[in-house]
């Protein structure tokens, strides 16, 4: 147990070249299964301990904090862990047909060795305890993930990929140049030892100024790297032509574990008392939350391909997770870090649907679902059930959240905030509306005879989301309290 929260990021780490040097495409990918499925089984372990026994804090090389490198696990990233490990875990055996119809066959063994660094990368910025070494996973993570992007097999998928190495590198030099003021001013990267030195710097000071600039940064940075409305603009062509397994992890992980870092710097190290009162994140964010919300839910009913409607609908919900964020209230972090889980579950299980609908049908437009409800019956029951968790129908996992956000915002009288949250779940019945009444209500359109139901490979683990999905919104007992512990901590800028 001592040494399972380094484990968590070697065993992927070490699983990238072996990879490569296997050098075929199936024997890559039982490599990265099984390293995927081991890091799920240590997120479960981590997540069992810190939920019996406390926080989990491992010094790497036995050198003591702040002069090593630290490993820390507690309610909030042993819970984000889980997020991260269990959409891996899922997506690995659905990427073995998948990516052996979109990638080519001498560009397999690259690209599982890329999915497995971009995990390694993703799992080390939840689990370090120190500030520039979570930069450093960040750039592993985002780097991988340019590539994988790339290897799409559409043309624009370049574009695509270009367009978020751009914006991604923005958003990473301005988090380096936010964690180098830090550390100018306290002389430590240790993420504890940072919290404790900030909370000792008088309010008139100089070192106050540089801790709003270091803010300022960061704030733009984390921003730009969860797709927050307006700074957005790379994810939908990134969802849109990157590879179907690659935009179902993304979409599940990614802007995730970006949310994770901007609760983590806002609460943990500079204080919530500093953030929210003194710099008013929370106005900051609000009206970025609440555009997000309305704006790309309106511009995904107009899309015809339906991994761009389902991107956009990816930043309207970004826009429900920053507005429990920006409600600084222990009901309304709790449901922006229940909406982190849930918003995985759903929009895995709907990116795969897409994956499987791409199998068979070689296309995702709107008019190639013509009849897809008869010819592809498990499919779409599987989509028409994620998206009723979208759009927050009792008994599912996105109506959870949703409920404690509307919770929250009612608690301090915000019925106009009420009102945006319900305009948006009635805005993503429109767009899923769309795709089910051309499944379902319109006539059969002509494919090739055989192309029938998508294969068992991309249909178990498409169901097991959808199950969760379900289970979820009827046993909330698991995610509830785990959101609610972490909240709780963060509003104390505590780490247990």
């Amino acid at each position: 147990m001592n040494h399972l929260p380094v484990f968590q990021v070697l065993l992927p780490l070490l699983g990238a070249p072996l990879c490569l040097l296997v050098r075929r495409g199936t024997l890559s990918w039982l490599v990265a299964t099984l390293a995927s499925w081991g890091g799920l089984a240590i997120s479960l372990a981590l997540l069992h301990h810190v939920s019996h026994t406390g926080p989990i804090t491992y010094n790497l090389g036995n050198w003591p904090a702040p002069w090593g490198i630290t490993y820390h696990v507690d309610a909030l990233n042993a819970f984000v862990l889980l997020i991260v490990t269990t959409v891996a875990a899922l997506t690995l055996p659905y990427a073995l047909q998948s990516v052996n119809l979109e990638i080519s066959e001498e560009n397999r063994p690259l690209f599982y060795t890329l999915l497995l660094i971009c995990l390694a990368g993703l799992l080390g910025i939840v689990i370090t305890g120190d500030a520039f070494n979570m930069y450093v996973f960040l750039e592993l993570s985002s780097l991988s993930a340019y590539a994988l992007i790339g290897l799409g097999k559409r043309r624009r998928a370049l574009t695509a990929a270009f367009q978020y190495l751009v914006m991604g590198t923005i958003g990473a030099t301005f988090i380096l140049i936010g964690i180098g003021l830090l550390y100018s001013l306290t002389g430590t990267l240790n993420i504890q030892d940072l919290a404790s030195r900030i909370a000792l710097i008088p309010a008139s000071a100089y070192g106050h100024r540089t801790l709003i600039t270091a803010f300022a940064f960061l704030t733009v940075g984390f921003s730009l790297k969860l797709a927050l409305f307006p700074l957005h603009l790379w994810l939908p062509n990134a969802y849109t032509y990157a590879p179907s397994v690659v935009t179902v992890f993304l979409a599940a992980t990614a802007t995730k574990v970006a949310v994770y870092m901007l609760l983590r710097f806002s609460f943990s190290i500079l204080g919530s008392r500093f953030v929210f009162e003194q710099l008013t994140l929370g106005k900051i964010m609000l009206l970025p939350s609440l555009a997000a919300i309305i704006i790309a839910s309106l511009v995904a009913i107009f899309q015809y391909d339906i991994k761009r409607m389902l991107a956009y609908s990816s930043v309207a919900q970004i826009g429900y997770m920053t507005l429990g964020i920006s409600l600084h209230s222990h009901t309304g972090l709790m449901a922006g870090i229940l909406h982190m889980f849930n918003h995985a579950l759903m929009k895995g299980a709907l990116f795969m649907a897409m994956g499987a609908v791409s199998y068979r049908v070689g296309s995702v437009y709107l008019t190639d679902f013509r009849g897809l409800g008869r010819r592809m019956p498990l499919t779409m029951a599987a989509f028409v059930l994620g998206g009723l968790s979208l759009m927050g129908v009792p008994l599912t996992a996105g109506f959870i959240s949703k409920w404690f956000l509307v919770k929250a915002a009612l608690e301090i009288g915000w019925w106009s905030v009420t009102a945006i949250i319900l305009i948006g779940s009635l805005l993503a019945v429109i767009y899923i509306w769309r795709v089910v009444e051309t499944a379902y209500f319109n006539p059969l359109h002509e494919i090739e005879h055989g192309q029938e139901e998508a294969p068992l490979g991309l249909l178990i683990p498409l169901w097991v989301l959808v199950g969760a999905n379900l289970y979820f919104g009827i046993d909330t007992s698991i995610p509830v309290d785990m959101a609610s512990w972490a909240a709780s901590a963060l509003l104390e800028g505590t780490m247990q």
